[in-house]
């Protein structure tokens, strides 16, 4: 009895328990679904629109190029070029399905033997398979979530990849990924991994080369083929494997892809020509106004700068700096007993260790290895430094100019030899615009931009010293003063101030152009005196000086204000161009990646009538070139094909299959002989810009009367001819004009100079102010500079000269004095224009608005005239200026950056 109610408990345990079990299944099969569609309602209001994610954007690098289409600087290193799903090669979605998601096209967006594959890779260390997250859930993850691992951001994941495959179709979301996806080196998506990697388009990838790519989104820096090469290729031949399991490739096409080289062929663009300063006052500008997404929109961006007028500017303050140095003395070697790989090269000064020092020579080992040797002559120069004013004795052997070990310079002669060189301490720099247009032709910021970044043309406020003086006496003369007027050089003293001329000498009576040809410091001073420092100030702010950094003491006639070279560049293409104020640009064209034009400049011009007669020729010769160009490159590409089919026919099948075998790595040559094959290289991206078509030009505000303009390049040219400037008679002209300035105690020398054709600007000096020496004057350091540059700039120009004559048929601008009456406004005075009374002219401001995104917009140019009284609000929204502002083509260019 015992036992059968013992059996019966059991049975009735068991049953409850069964029972149990079930209900237990039961609870939680219900509360599974129950449980998701809270979390799903948890959610739901925080999941983003799928809409936002219809489209990928397009990202290349930032582009600039001079006007003679030499590539000067690019930035940027994110690729990102979207293809359509009708673009992918069948192939290459076969190997991102074999790699990431077999089953994409069957599952819902989430797949359970994916998850319990990621568990196995897990317990097995096993990372060549696939990953645990599905397509739809990588897109969910790259467009809209970050990548850290918390259960949260899983299973919006989750959530989302069940929202996307509700809304969008299997061809849609695997676009999306393609497009999105990250493949390493700055290449997001694969048509810019395809170039990144191999120059190619898609369709000319190679099995082996889709498999590559496919195997990367798992981990782009562990499977990178360029930084780990053996884990790629295991990864890649997994790949390759899948996709013959799958059915996508047969076995011949599995063999050749399983035996294919690495093969990669990095996208890899390199600068024809290192214009630093250049390329980053573009940047700055462009990111100034635009934002960083600027360095990735893929414009190509065309400067006014022509390459070689920037190289022979470049050769110029480096000519001069370096005799700068000469006439001051050799301060020692760089550094003793340290690596020569902590040094770096600075413009053409590389750095060497002396190994062994002779008697009139020394031997040093360059960073490449190289021997060299350099002869007596290479450093003879090598007086020691004492200061700025003192040097010693010229050295009798080598001995007393370096040691062994020394880190020194040294710098290539045009022999082929050798010259003992160092980093220059004093800097320089050179500002040329074109005195019809404000076009930059050429700037220098510096003696070497990995030196210091800092752009001394731009940024470099200095005191412009006796440069300053014809814009002073230039005031005079529309005041009525004519050159012949006679101005006293005797001795003055104004309160406890007693100044002197430089030499110390006193002239008596002389005319107005030999004080300033002469540059006479009392005769300016007197003129001040006569027409006012208020004026003076007012004119020199319309030159483009700014007002606020002159002085109100008669300090001013002298130069002690503060200036920047392109604004002492902007004033004196006003006597090269007959009275106009022109505006200095330096973008000429924005053209996307695609070379549209975005942006073309129209800036006013000193003659805008002789210009507008011209256009149609002018646009007329443009297109005639263009043509005649297009037509020459076809013909040498035709001749090319041509060349390349002659040599194919000569060439065995042997010969063929052993260049197939080498073809690893490409040469040159193999390059321009398979651009059909490597057609994503960086040549495919060069810019290749339509024909330009200009139109018609605004006029440039007059500043000075015609004859004013006349009268004070005249004197100008005197300063060349007769004055303190005769050094530049050497260039064989006599249609040149110029000041020279220099400061106290010689802190700053300039050369201020101009032909009609260009308006050039040259500063020297110490970065922290202080004297260049005692005979550092602006004629002998600044001078020489200028001389350089415009040797190479004005050869074979033809001679011509300022005109009297008023070209443009222009005026200077009125302003009206206003006042308010009981009965209405009255005007009380009208500033005569051309023979009377000068007007005042009117400061100009610069557009300031920041557009929210990157789109190319028309901008204020900063000389537009407007009425003075009242000042046109920088930020005032109902000034006209300040409206929004139109898109492509536009007339006005964006500002020189601050």
């Amino acid at each position: 009895m015992t036992k059968k109610n013992a059996t019966a408990r059991l049975i009735h345990f068991l049953v409850g328990l069964f029972i149990a079990c079930l209900a237990l299944a039961l609870i939680l099969a219900l509360a599974v679904p129950i449980g998701f569609y809270g979390m799903a309602m948890y959610l739901s209001p925080t999941l983003p629109s799928i809409q936002e994610i219809k489209t990928a954007n397009l990202e290349m690098p930032l582009q600039i190029y001079s006007s003679d289409d030499k590539l000067i600087g690019q930035y940027g290193n994110r690729l990102s070029l979207p293809v359509t799903f009708e673009e992918i090669p069948k192939g290459l979605t076969q190997a991102f399905l074999a790699a990431e998601d077999a089953s994409f096209f069957q599952h819902s967006g989430i797949s359970i033997k994916g998850l319990g594959r990621a568990v196995t890779e897990v317990v097995t260390d096993d990372e060549s398979q696939t990953g645990g997250s599905t397509i739809t859930m990588q897109v969910a993850k790259n467009y809209f979530l970050s990548s850290e691992r918390t259960l949260n951001r899983k299973l919006t994941e989750l959530f989302l990849a069940r929202k996307i495959e509700d809304e969008l179709s299997k061809n849609d979301i695997l676009n999306l990924y393609v497009n999105k996806i990250y493949l390493g080196e700055g290449a997001y998506g694969i048509r810019a991994a395809a170039k990144k990697y191999y120059s190619k388009s898609l369709e000319n990838l190679t099995v082996a080369e889709m498999a590559m790519l496919a195997g990367l989104p798992k981990a782009p820096s562990k499977y990178n083929p360029v930084a780990n090469p053996s884990r790629a290729l295991t990864r890649r031949n997994w790949i390759i494997g899948r996709m013959h399991e799958l059915g996508y490739i047969n076995k011949a096409q599995h063999d050749e892809a399983i035996n294919a080289p690495i093969g990669i062929n990095l996208y890899q663009e390199k600068l024809d020509v290192n214009m630093p300063y250049l390329a980053e006052m573009t940047r700055s500008a462009l990111v100034n106004r635009y934002g960083e997404q600027v360095m990735h929109g893929g414009w190509r961006v065309r400067l006014t700068v022509d390459s070689e007028a920037q190289k022979a500017a470049e050769s110029a303050v480096l000519t001069g700096l370096v005799a700068y140095e000469h006439r001051h003395g050799w301060r020692g070697a760089e550094a003793n007993g340290e690596p020569l790989e902590k040094f770096r090269r600075y413009s053409n000064m590389s750095p060497a260790k002396v190994t062994k020092v002779n008697a009139r020579s020394f031997e040093a080992i360059m960073p490449s290895g190289e021997n060299v040797t350099v002869n007596w002559s290479g450093m003879s120069w090598a007086r020691k430094y004492i200061s700025a004013d003192r040097i010693g004795y010229f050295p009798s052997n080598a001995s007393q100019i370096v040691s062994k070990n020394d880190i020194v310079r040294l710098i290539p002669t045009t022999n082929g030899n050798w010259q003992l060189g160092q980093i220059p301490e004093v800097q320089g720099s050179l500002v040329s615009l074109n005195p019809e247009t404000g076009a930059v032709r050429a700037l220098v910021g510096g003696f070497d931009f990995n030196h210091s970044k800092f752009n001394r043309a731009l940024q470099g406020w200095r005191q412009p010293g006796s440069t300053i003086k014809p814009l002073v006496y230039t005031t005079a003369l529309e005041k009525g003063y004519r050159p012949d007027s006679i101005v006293s050089d005797r001795p003055i003293q104004v309160g406890d101030w007693k100044p002197k001329n430089s030499d110390q000498r006193f002239l008596g009576d002389i005319t107005l152009r030999r004080g300033l040809y002469l540059s006479r410091n009392l005769v300016s001073i007197r003129l001040l005196q006569a027409i006012g420092i208020s004026d003076a100030r007012n004119l020199l702010d319309e030159f483009g000086l700014d007002k606020e950094k002159l002085p109100t003491t008669l300090s001013l006639a002298l130069g002690a204000g503060q200036a920047t070279p392109l604004q002492m560049a902007t004033a004196y293409a006003t006597f090269a161009n007959g009275g106009h104020r022109i505006q200095p640009y330096f973008i000429e064209q924005i053209y996307n990646y695609d070379n549209k034009l975005l942006f073309q400049a129209n800036p006013q011009q000193a003659c805008a009538l002789c210009f507008n007669e011209q256009l149609d020729a002018v646009n007329k010769k443009l297109i005639k070139d263009y043509e005649a160009k297009i037509e020459a490159e076809n013909k040498a590409a035709a001749a090319k094909d041509e060349s390349i089919s002659a040599k194919d026919k000569a060439t065995d099948k042997k010969d063929a299959e052993l260049k197939a075998e080498n073809n690893d790595k490409i040469t040159k040559d193999d390059k321009a002989l398979d651009l059909d094959i490597y057609d994503a290289s960086p040549y495919s991206d060069r810019l290749k810009a339509p024909v330009v078509q200009y139109v018609r030009a605004e006029q440039a505000p007059r500043i000075l009367k015609p004859r004013v303009a006349f009268e004070m390049a005249d004197i100008l040219r005197d300063v060349v001819q007769r004055g303190t400037a005769v050094k530049a008679r050497a260039l064989g002209r006599d249609d040149i004009g110029g000041k020279t300035g220099t400061t106290n105690e010689a802190k700053d020398a300039w050369f201020a100079g101009f032909h009609p054709t260009n308006a050039t600007v040259v500063w020297m000096g110490f970065d922290q102010p202080s004297t260049l020496g005692r005979r550092e004057y602006g004629g002998v350091a600044a001078l020489p500079v200028w001389m350089d540059f415009m040797k190479a700039q004005l050869k074979d120009t033809p001679h011509q000269w300022v005109s009297i004559n008023n070209r443009a048929k222009s005026k200077k601008q009125k302003q009206s004095i206003i006042e308010m009456m009981d009965e209405g406004a009255a005007e009380l005075e009208d500033d005569t224009t051309d023979e009377g009374k000068s007007a005042k002219p009117v400061k100009t401001t610069t557009q300031q608005r920041k557009p929210p995104a990157p789109e190319p917009v028309e901008e204020q140019i900063q000389n537009r005239p407007a009425p003075e009284k009242p000042k046109p609000s920088r930020t005032d929204d109902n000034n006209p200026q300040n409206k929004p502002l139109s898109a492509t083509p536009v007339e006005r260019m964006p500002p020189m950056p601050e």
